[in-house]
């Protein structure tokens, strides 16, 4: 999904790959330290992760912007096109692994491809299938206990159990576990 195809209001997370020529990987971690500074001054940013497999060349920088206009006003802006010309040379970036999201695809993509989020229908009952279960179990065993907190610690319990698990453990698991029916090609 293109950061075109995003409503303006949603926030955006894209995932650039780059290869380093092989004995320049300290000018180019020097340089992610440089870039990552100018990024974080932009409007929007909302952090840069890098990473990088100890066996091998590719760097991937992880960039979340508040919304779609805001990334691609650091997309296009000067400051970032003269950290891109410091870089020649040492590191070229892999466009054709360039990955934008913008909300639950996150979960369902594949580290390593470009391959495309399943449809949303698909999604949503994979997060049904995943959330049900701890739905329940928190409704069972925790909402008991909590009657007498005030109504904002209450509602706070939920995402605060549900949304870590999920993301951490139950919705990788899943898209692994479902990834057949998930990434399924059309002609299939």
């Amino acid at each position: 999904m293109s950061t075109t195809e995003t409503r303006r209001g949603e926030p955006v997370t894209t995932v650039f790959t780059w290869e380093v020529r092989p004995g320049q990987e300290k000018q180019f971690e020097e340089w992610t330290r440089g870039i990552t500074r100018c990024a974080r001054r932009f409007s929007g940013n909302e952090g840069v992760s890098w990473l990088h497999a100890e066996d091998g060349h590719r760097y991937h920088a992880v960039l979340r912007f508040s919304d779609p206009h805001r990334l691609g006003a650091w997309l296009d802006s000067t400051e970032r096109a003269e950290w891109h010309a410091r870089i020649d040379g040492i590191a070229t970036e892999v466009s054709s692994e360039r990955q934008s999201t913008t909300g639950m695809e996150t979960w369902f993509s594949l580290p390593g491809t470009t391959v495309q989020a399943p449809p949303r229908w698909k999604m949503v009952l994979t997060t049904f299938l995943g959330a049900y279960p701890f739905t329940f179990l928190i409704q069972w065993l925790a909402t008991p206990h909590t009657t007498g907190w005030p109504l904002p610690l209450r509602a706070a319990l939920f995402p605060i159990v549900l949304l870590p698990m999920l993301t951490y453990v139950v919705m990788p698991l899943l898209s692994r576990a479902l990834r057949r029916w998930l990434y399924r090609l059309p002609d299939d």
